[in-house]
C-alpha cells in the first residue's frame, strides 16, 4: 500500500519553485505599503503645515491703534518651521491667496495658504528606474482657507 504523503519525484522541489516566484511579487507589495505610508505622513505633514499658515494668516498682530497683519513672508516661514519640525527635508512653495468666505449671509475676509512639497518614494522609484520605468517624485499639494479673526474694539 503507497502513502498518500508520498510525492513522486517530478514534485520534488515544486514547493521552492513556486515560492522562488511568488516572493519578489510579495516583497513589491510590501515595499509599495511601506513607500505608500511614508506619502501618507508627509502629506499629512503638509496638510497640517497649511492649516498652522492658515491660522497665522488670519492672526492680527500688534496693538489696537496699529494692527497689522503677519506677512506672506512671516506665513511662507511658519510652514516650512513646521514641515522641518516633522523632519521632511527641503522648503515648500507656499502661496498666500486673499478670499471671501460667505457663511450664514455674511461675507467674511479670509486667507487660503497653499503647500506645495515634493515626495520622492524611497523604494518604488529606484525600483522602477530599474525596469526603465519614471517613478521617483511627485507634487504633494495641501490647502487650508481660514476666516481672518478681527480684534474687538476697546468698551
Amino acid at each position: 500500500m503507497v502513502s498518500m504523503n508520498r510525492r513522486s519525484a517530478s514534485e520534488r522541489g515544486a514547493e521552492l519553485v513556486e515560492f522562488a516566484f511568488i516572493l519578489p511579487l510579495l516583497l513589491l507589495v510590501v515595499v509599495g505599503i511601506i513607500d505608500f505610508g511614508f506619502l501618507f505622513r508627509d502629506y499629512e505633514v503638509l496638510t497640517n503645515a497649511a492649516r498652522e499658515g492658515a491660522r497665522l494668516s488670519t492672526l492680527v498682530r500688534g496693538s489696537l491703534d496699529d494692527p497689522g497683519t503677519y506677512t506672506e513672508q512671516d506665513i511662507s516661514d511658519r510652514v516650512a518651521a513646521y514641515v522641518e519640525s516633522a523632519g521632511l527635508q527641503g522648503t515648500p512653495a507656499t502661496t498666500v491667496t486673499p478670499v471671501d468666505i460667505v457663511a450664514g449671509g455674511r461675507t467674511a475676509k479670509g486667507f487660503e495658504v497653499r503647500a506645495t512639497y515634493p515626495h520622492d518614494f524611497l523604494f518604488l522609484g529606484p525600483i522602477a528606474a530599474f525596469f526603465g520605468a519614471s517613478f521617483g517624485t511627485i507634487e504633494l499639494t495641501a490647502a487650508s482657507t481660514m476666516r481672518q479673526e478681527i480684534r474687538a474694539a476697546a468698551p
